[in-house]
């Protein structure tokens, strides 16, 4: 049994939500978002509650319960409070500005990275080594705050790169002589 997918997702007040067939829209203050449940589980909206429940016994039926229950809970959650992460900037000369639809990375190479921000996507720079990247898209605002990322991981040696304000590098010893 899931533990997750035994609760229900509750729609909180200034948020609409409609349920027809297999699709959620979900609108809300921030924005509007869709979504297709799986043929694995089955959706009721009763009470300002979505609930999700398995159809039969099978492993796929139950690892699938979960799954789109916390899918339909990011999408409330997205149109009323919305997702960021924030990304550190660590390197001698390592830096970030938005320029209009664009964020300009300056990461050690010869040239400056140019990064265009995605439609739906906010991303704001407080300073040069913070990024912090928004929207109500949850899986949307961690695909770009990763395809940034990429662009320089932090290393172990000296911690340079671009990584998460909550991710913790382990750092390695140099050679010794």
């Amino acid at each position: 049994m899931s533990r997750i997918g035994k609760k229900p997702v509750a729609v909180p007040q200034g948020v609409e939500a409609n349920l027809s067939g297999r699709d959620l829209k979900v609108k809300g203050p921030k924005g509007e978002l869709v979504m297709t449940f799986m043929d694995e589980v089955d959706v009721k909206m009763e009470d300002g509650q979505i609930s999700v429940m398995p159809i039969g016994e099978t492993k796929r039926a139950r690892s699938m319960w979960g799954m789109q229950r916390t899918l339909a809970e990011n999408l409330v959650t997205g149109v009323t409070d919305g997702f960021s992460k924030e990304l550190k900037l660590n390197g001698v000369g390592y830096r970030a500005a938005v320029q209009g639809k664009n964020v300009q990375l300056q990461l050690g190479y010869s040239h400056d990275v140019i990064f265009p921000i995605p439609e739906g996507i906010d991303v704001k720079c407080p300073d040069q080594t913070t990024i912090i990247v928004s929207g109500i898209d949850k899986q949307q605002v961690g695909q770009v705050a990763a395809e940034i990322r990429k662009w320089r991981k932090p290393e172990p040696y000296k911690g340079k790169g671009i990584k998460y304000a909550d991710e913790y590098i382990f750092r390695k010893e140099g050679k010794k002589k």
